[in-house]
């Protein structure tokens, strides 16, 4: 077998709000301290990573030494909903051709990214890393989160049955340039800024939001989770799954007010109690990543103003809707 590139990294995702995030800071890295690292990608119409058989062969002929896996189908509640069965067939296609060529070509240490939507519904906060597997889970996403638990079963079986440096991080809710807009497939944090947005640009006098506006959610700037990926790929070397979030949230509603005030909407906000909420909190513990010296920057008011910015000048042309009196 022919011997990894010691300084190669792929990035697989790197289109998406984490991948490319991911990208930044290993960019930033090389130029500040030096790291002769070399960050190989592919796009979609290049590699179809659900391909198994073309996934084993990039894996041959590139023979990365470091794999972050952020590839993956994603989506909000009602994305989830509507399509169960690619949500979990096409994650588990992505992540098991992956982790399978890595562990193939003997790559030193993979990253596989999941989500803090493996955990109970109900699990006790903040959740802790040993909750996985201790309760019914969130039905809205339970085909995604079965998937994510599938790989970080895969990670943890490579690395007691081989010894494969393969590590697992559970992000939090996550968002910043990249993220999906759409109103339809998007999370949370996007969406609003997307609705609000559109309500401003047509003068509308209120917008419809889902649920009551109870539960309470944790969200993590990209660029953020990016610092922290580099950090594990630096000092992390365990079995167990490690959190990474930002310890603090809001709830659904305070987070409406901040977006409405930041793209200026100035109409009201009416609550659909007809539609679900979802999990009631979702808030991690992250007492073990900040162990390891990593702490977030990016303050929630910031980067929700700093994603409004992106998303004016990639999808409207860099131009806010003119104030309506």
């Amino acid at each position: 077998m022919n011997a990894s590139h010691p300084s190669r990294i792929f990035v697989a995702g790197h289109r998406g709000l984490v991948g490319s995030a991911i990208v930044r800071a290993l960019e930033r890295r090389r130029a500040d301290a030096g790291e002769p690292w070399e960050i190989v990608t592919r796009t979609r119409a290049e590699l179809d990573l659900r391909d198994a058989a073309a996934v084993r062969n990039f894996f041959e002929k590139e023979r990365p030494a470091f794999v972050v896996l952020a590839a993956a189908k994603v989506g909000g509640i009602k994305a989830n909903h509507d399509f169960p069965v690619e949500f979990l067939l096409e994650n588990l296609k992505i992540q098991n051709a992956i982790i399978e060529s890595a562990h193939a070509v003997g790559v030193s240490k993979l990253l596989f990214l999941g989500s803090s939507c493996i955990y109970p519904k109900l699990a006790p906060q903040p959740i802790r890393e040993k909750s996985l597997l201790t309760g019914l889970l969130e039905p809205t996403n339970e085909a995604y989160a079965i998937a994510k638990i599938a790989g970080i079963k895969l990670c943890q079986a490579y690395r007691r049955q081989y010894g494969a440096h393969f590590i697992s991080a559970m992000p939090t809710n996550l968002y910043g340039p990249n993220d999906n807009f759409d109103l339809q497939g998007s999370h949370v944090l996007p969406a609003l800024i997307h609705k609000f947005h559109l309500a401003r640009a047509k003068g509308q006098g209120s917008v419809t939001l889902w649920g009551t506006g109870a539960p309470r959610r944790e969200f993590l700037h990209a660029d953020d989770l990016a610092e922290a990926c580099r950090v594990l790929l630096e000092k992390y070397d365990a079995d167990e799954i490690i959190n990474l979030g930002t310890g603090e949230d809001v709830t659904i509603k305070e987070l409406a007010e901040i977006v409405r005030e930041i793209v200026g909407f100035t109409g009201e906000i009416v609550w659909d109690t007809s539609q679900p909420d979802g999990t009631p909190r979702k808030l991690l513990d992250v007492s073990r990543v900040r162990a390891l010296g990593w702490v977030p920057r990016i303050g929630l008011r910031a980067g929700i103003a700093s994603a409004y910015e992106w998303f004016l000048a990639h999808h409207v042309g860099g131009r806010r809707p003119a104030a309506v009196a």
